[in-house]
């Protein structure tokens, strides 16, 4: 097989050349749980200056953006924005991209971004928001269920495939962040999904089970488990929901890099969304006695069969959550490609529009949905 794996700059035209040997991130700490990343302590470098470039509201005057709803299997309704291009010939039938947030957002953050984009770039696409999160349904509030999780991403892929101006045979998934661990486990059980992209992805799984680097013991994971396990009780019998991880709201001289790094996006107004009718507060925040759902959660198993369809990552070269992206691509099958952003760090990636390799979004979906809907018999 063919390794496809490059180093792109996106501030200038695309580097096609092959990256011969990898950059290692040097961590030290572990992680508690997902969003905790409280002990892990990376030094800021410059090119994570995290003000410089983000646009994370971005909108476009070439592109339409419209609230839709659907229900998934599970008889829970779905919301989403459909953005497309103004030109859009709705008698013709066109690729159409599904795009998921990142964990513990909604899709007004990176999510309705990247959608955008898509649009501009004559793709319908789809920003959705994750069932118990935003505007879809789920009580409680903020659960953690990677199963129903990975069905939302097949519910749009319903939604989209029933247009009349979306050719269901040239549908592609992308997720940023946890979505990334979401769209491949859904991307396994259904191939209407014919292309596959993440984006920062983090495995929600492992981070969960054993932190950033292995860091976390696995006696520390099952003092996690314990202490869900027992809150449960409390919640049962009409106790106060307890919620786990997420984004500080108030920095000190001990907060480590990483939360700084994700303070800097959810806690300003540069990508600060709190849905109507819920709280700041509790804004990426999963509930305490769902979260440990993670650690079942093994997204990369089986990764291969995916295959013939093509994968593509695209990670920071300084991204704390580079080895998930890195672990993922080697484990597919071909056809597939690694896109290692340099001077990017894990959630540049979600609205740092100079830093983002638009070039290869663009490229992967033009190339490989427009084979599927050449190919495909349906």
């Amino acid at each position: 097989m063919t390794k496809q794996q490059r180093t792109e700059n996106p501030a200038s035209d695309r580097v096609g050349q092959d990256v011969s040997r990898r950059t290692v991130l040097k961590v030290t700490g572990g992680l508690a749980a997902l969003g905790a990343a409280s002990s892990l302590h990376i030094p800021f470098v410059d090119a994570q200056d995290l003000s410089n470039g983000a646009d994370n509201f971005y909108t476009s005057d070439a592109v339409t953006a419209q609230k839709v709803t659907f229900n998934s299997q599970y008889r829970m309704s779905m919301a989403g924005n459909l953005f497309t291009p103004n030109d859009l010939d709705r008698n013709t039938a066109h690729p159409a991209i599904v795009v998921g947030h990142p964990m513990g957002a909604v899709k007004e953050q990176s999510a309705n971004l990247y959608a955008t984009k898509m649009a501009e770039s004559g793709f319908v696409a789809m920003s959705i928001d994750l069932p118990f999160w935003g505007e879809s349904d789920g009580q409680p509030r903020n659960l953690v269920s990677p199963d129903i999780y990975a069905e939302a991403f097949s519910a749009a892929v319903d939604f989209l495939g029933i247009q009349p101006f979306v050719d269901r045979s040239c549908i592609g998934v992308l997720g940023i962040c946890g979505s990334g661990s979401f769209v491949i486990s859904a991307a396994k059980i259904d191939p209407r999904m014919r292309a596959i992209a993440t984006v920062s992805m983090y495995d929600m799984g492992a981070a969960n089970r054993n932190g950033l680097k292995k860091a976390q013991t696995v006696e520390q994971r099952k003092q996690i488990i314990a202490a869900a396990s027992e809150q449960r009780y409390a919640e049962f019998v009409g106790g106060e929901t307890q919620y786990t991880g997420g984004t500080v709201h108030e920095l000190n001289a001990d907060t480590p890099a990483i939360q700084r790094e994700f303070y800097d996006f959810y806690r300003t107004s540069r990508g600060e969304f709190t849905p109507s009718g819920q709280s700041r507060r509790l804004t990426t925040r999963p509930t305490l006695t769902s979260n440990v759902k993670f650690m079942n959660f093994y997204p990369f198993n089986d990764i291969e069969t995916i295959s013939p369809r093509p994968m593509l990552f695209i990670t920071g070269d300084v991204a704390h959550s580079r080895e998930f992206s890195e672990e993922a691509y080697e484990l597919a099958h071909e056809p597939k490609e690694l896109v290692i952003v340099p001077g990017a760090g894990h959630v540049d990636l979600y609205d740092r529009v100079n830093l983002i390799p638009w070039d290869s979004l663009v490229s992967f979906f033009g190339e490989h949905l427009a084979l599927a809907g050449s190919t495909s018999s349906s």
